[in-house]
């Protein structure tokens, strides 16, 4: 059944609608920390040290007065460059306490990179770990803020001070909470303005579909600058009681010693990580018994390899959809429900949400296919100071235009296809068009086109057709992109060609691009 004329065919939450508290982010993650006293909140994962519950709700005062020391106060933004650790969820929710709003960048970007982010965002104080002073010195400097270094000293004494003026007398559903930076479903980064609104209603989405608990431990593995590992791992895990494990990065055995260590009960997977792990000989070394529950995000999961994870580790693996416009979760299989979804699906859509299927070609809904667009609460407030772009990807009835294309079957939807040009490397979003916009800047390139190809570890990665001014070799062509953007940007193959198949709108024939062609991936 299709919709009729312009009428939406709205699908609707399996699930009750929940109620969402009219609170700060960070009082709802932590403003019952205090009061859970000596319970395991942290573990540093490379050190063992344990951060209690009562030490996080003095640490991050005391990290939001330290803050608002540098002129940061309601409205202002602050920009953290760190790899995981418990100093980051310090920094994260300090910041956000102090009044302002957090913009989280990849410590792989090059230092230009991050200059036009933080640039873009406005922030006026920059905090890096100790592995990119460097880098951040040359950022603040770049754009005049304040710098930071995450160590051992900051934020300085737990004097038992209270948090400062500039965190209270804020509207949530108004106030920015998190500026992470994403590609959209086209384009170069855009900053995503999340309200407190939207990650608390989030965060309140997940609860009763994944119940985490003060018995729970949880590896965070996953980067905390991306959303996933931002909302659904940090703050979800604290706002439970859970015990959250940081490591700076994945490596099979490094990580499976951490589940036996710390006998972890969840893991929070994307698609990579899980072909690693049931590829490993290493799995049958250490004891994973204590997991009880497993979640694939960030990418589509294939059905053959969620078996196989299954078989390896005894429990099977769900999947979750978002985006990072959406805070990010709007599709779960609740983990009552696990066993029974059916094989391949992301599931259902979460509390508080709406969905359509929407022909990417006429317009028209459907109930049985088409793009996915969301509405709910979870749902950004737009893009900063880009109108032309938040009008592309939000409608003015505020459906938030995925990219992706789902079909129905037993009631849950299956991701089938992309609409968006945007390419996932591990989870990692690539915008084609930064790359492009990238190799024109080459005088050897008269013209460029980027698309996603097959890659054995990433799941896909990106593939440059370029128009040559004359003779170019490729590895060279291939190392000047990689000295200019971060790792997961670069190029893994070129293909050279007469001419880019375009529209007569002069739009890029990608799915032509796709189709031709077959050169091997680069590692």
């Amino acid at each position: 059944m299709s919709g009729d004329g312009d009428r939406p065919v709205i699908l609707r939450s399996p699930y009750p609608d929940v109620e969402i508290p009219e609170l700060s982010v960070t009082e709802y993650v932590i403003g019952s920390a205090a009061a859970r006293g000596d319970a395991t909140a942290i573990i540093d994962g490379i050190t063992g040290e344990r951060t209690t519950y009562a030490e996080l709700s003095k640490r991050v005062a005391a990290a939001a007065r330290a803050i608002a020391r540098l002129g940061v106060g309601q409205g202002d933004v602050v920009a953290l460059m760190s790899r995981n650790q418990p100093a980051y969820i310090i920094a994260f929710h300090g910041a956000i306490a102090a009044g302002g709003s957090l913009t989280p960048l990849n410590p792989v970007l090059t230092a230009r990179e991050a200059t036009d982010q933080v640039r873009d965002s406005g922030a006026k104080v920059v905090i890096v770990d100790d592995g990119t002073v460097e880098k951040g010195q040359e950022v603040a400097r770049a754009v005049g803020a304040a710098l930071v270094v995450l160590d051992r000293s900051w934020p300085g004494s737990n004097d038992g001070g209270g948090l400062p003026p500039g965190s209270s007398g804020f509207d949530p559903a108004t106030a920015l909470a998190a500026l992470p930076y994403s590609s959209g479903t086209t384009g170069r980064a855009k900053g995503v303005m999340l309200t407190h609104r939207n990650l608390v209603a989030n965060l309140a989405q997940l609860a009763p579909m994944w119940p985490y608990g003060p018995d729970d431990v949880v590896c965070a593995v996953l980067p905390m600058f991306h959303i996933y590992g931002m909302n659904v791992i940090m703050n979800l895990a604290l706002a439970s009681g859970s015990t959250i494990v940081t490591l700076p990065r994945f490596d099979v055995e490094g990580y499976l010693a951490t589940i036996e260590r710390h006998r972890v009960t969840r893991m929070h997977l994307a698609p990579p990580m899980i072909l690693q792990l049931v590829s490993s000989a290493e799995v049958d070394r250490f004891d994973h018994s204590s997991v009880r529950w497993a979640v694939s995000g960030a990418a589509p999961l294939d059905a053959e390899l969620a078996a196989r994870f299954e078989r390896r580790f005894g429990v099977p693996v769900a999947q979750g959809y978002g985006m990072t416009e959406a805070s990010p979760g709007t599709h779960l299989i609740p983990e009552r429900d696990q066993a029974d979804a059916p094989i391949g699906s992301i599931g259902w859509l979460m509390p508080n949400t709406e969905g359509r299927l929407v022909s990417p070609e006429t317009g028209q809904d459907s109930d049985q296919q088409g793009e996915v667009w969301v509405r709910g609460p979870q749902v950004m407030a737009g893009y900063l100071n880009n109108p032309t772009a938040t009008a592309e990807t939000l409608t003015t009835d505020g459906w938030l235009k995925t990219g992706d294309v789902a079909r129905l079957g037993g009631g849950a939807f299956f991701i089938v296809d992309r609409v968006k040009e945007l390419i996932k490397y591990k989870g990692y979003q690539v915008a084609p068009a930064e790359l492009e916009g990238l190799l024109l800047t080459h005088p050897g390139v008269l013209d460029a086109a980027v698309v996603p190809m097959p890659h054995d570890a990433g799941g896909e990665a990106p593939k440059a057709f370029v128009v040559a001014t004359g003779e170019l070799d490729t590895d060279e062509l291939m190392s000047w992109v990689a000295e200019r953007v971060a790792p997961y940007k670069r190029i893994r193959a070129i293909e050279f060609i007469d001419e880019i198949p375009k529209s007569p709108s002069g739009k890029i024939l990608r799915r032509v691009l796709r189709d031709r062609g077959d050169a091997k991936a680069t590692p």
